[in-house]
């Protein structure tokens, strides 16, 4: 496979594991595209809620509900899989678990709020498991110089995947709109295909990629709680500052990016009144620039820098939320989207990328269970703070994708204290 350089990888790693590696961000791309993104959320607040006004604060305590408890075990859980070389069985364990929850949301109906809400916990929480450990092997797999371009060939791959999954459920929702059929048919069809597609595409890394950690090379605080493993991370990490200061920058732009992938299909019919097919559109639009700047800025990345390319991606968001906020025009918010596509692939990529540089090698899991925690605290902040402004200012979308703009100039002013060098030095 030509495209997986055998120079960016560390000795034995053979093409085909990052292959494997890679069909997992492939497989769980669909649950974000369809579920959080394009589908499932602007059926919850119109469908399932009713239109409420209190519906998109409810879907934003939904996902939070779900990233409370991700932020709850998934720092014990990465090193409990760090000592006991257990990184793929968990991983096997989240990818049925979210691929079981979404089967569970195709049951959801007007009147079965509790059930929905339930099943996006569940699927959620095993998603956001699921993606952590599965970026725990990144530094397995990468050289030390290349882990921007490695991480940028599975982002950029995953993207393939989402418009797979969300082509297939385009079909069925314009073949069913045709026939005068409503939502409350189609969109449980389309639970069912991103369920099939999550289970089929993961099947390679579970055959062909190999787990490297030995067993026993990570201490384990047996018969701890995860509250009290959790508190005893935290501590340990101490000693590892710009990995700290990481952990505070990745919470504050994964806040915004949180909103955009939680809400981008209510903000696009609810502030401007797209259809679902056009939302569906859009977000395809958002997965192909996405797909091109996690890949292109990859290489960009190993050469000017880990710091560097972060900061540039930050810059552009704040352009993305002006442009969305205070725009009027469809054109204006159809390249608000665009922009928002190019550094959503290459921001997530670079951050994936920065835990695995400054992580120590024998603490993979237990590191990326930490980012893992920074990214559900955002996945929080973000979609609250939105859906609270919304709900005070009786539905005031625009205002609260501008509040969002917030998240990552924060961001940008802890970026500024941080030594990558010195983060990598304190890692090895």
């Amino acid at each position: 496979m030509p495209v997986f350089d055998r120079s960016a990888l560390n000795p034995g790693v053979a093409p085909r594991e990052v292959f494997a590696w890679a069909m997992y961000d492939f497989a769980n791309s669909g649950y974000t595209t369809v579920v959080l993104t394009a589908v499932f959320n602007a059926y919850f607040v119109g469908a399932v809620a009713g239109n409420a006004s209190w519906a998109t604060l409810a879907w934003t305590l939904a996902l939070a509900a779900s990233s409370v408890l991700v932020m709850l075990t998934a720092p014990a859980l990465g090193a409990w899989a760090d000592a006991h070389g257990a990184k793929k069985r968990l991983l096997l364990m989240a990818t049925v678990g979210c691929v079981a929850g979404t089967c569970a949301l195709a049951f959801a109906q007007p009147g079965t709020l509790a059930l929905a809400v339930f099943a996006v916990i569940v699927s959620n929480y095993f998603f956001s498991l699921g993606e952590g450990l599965a970026a725990a092997f990144l530094p397995e797999l990468s050289r030390h110089e290349a882990l921007g371009r490695v991480s940028g060939w599975g982002w950029s791959f995953g993207y393939f995947g989402g418009m797979l999954t969300l082509g297939l459920c385009l079909a069925v929702v314009l073949s069913a709109q045709a026939s005068g059929r409503p939502a409350t048919e189609f969109v449980p069809m389309t639970m069912w295909i991103t369920a099939a597609v999550f289970a089929v595409a993961a099947a390679p890394v579970f055959l062909l990629l190999k787990e490297r950690a030995r067993t026993g090379q990570a201490a384990v605080a047996h018969g701890r709680t995860a509250l009290q493993r959790l508190a005893h991370t935290w501590r340990e990490s101490a000693r590892f500052r710009d990995f700290r200061r990481l952990l505070l920058c990745g919470c504050s732009y994964q806040a915004g990016i949180a909103v955009v992938i939680a809400l981008a299909a209510v903000y696009a019919e609810q502030a401007m009144g797209f259809t679902q097919t056009q939302t569906m559109m859009l977000v395809f639009l958002v997965n192909i620039a996405s797909a091109a700047g996690a890949f292109l800025f990859g290489y960009a990345q190993d050469r000017i820098g880990h710091k560097r390319a972060l900061a540039w991606t930050l810059w552009g968001w704040v352009a993305m939320v002006a442009l969305a906020s205070l725009g009027r025009s469809v054109e204006m918010f159809w390249l608000a989207a665009t922009l928002a596509g190019l550094c959503m692939g290459s921001s997530q990529s670079c951050g994936r990328a920065m835990v695995g540089a400054m992580s120590p090698p024998e603490r993979l899991g237990e590191f990326y269970g930490l980012w893992t925690f920074a990214v559900r605290l955002a996945a929080i902040v973000g979609p609250v703070t939105y859906g609270l402004v919304t709900w005070i200012t009786l539905g005031n979308h625009r205002l609260a994708i501008g509040v969002t703009g917030i998240f990552f100039l924060a961001a940008l002013a802890v970026l500024r204290g941080i030594d990558v060098e010195r983060g990598v030095a304190a890692a090895r």
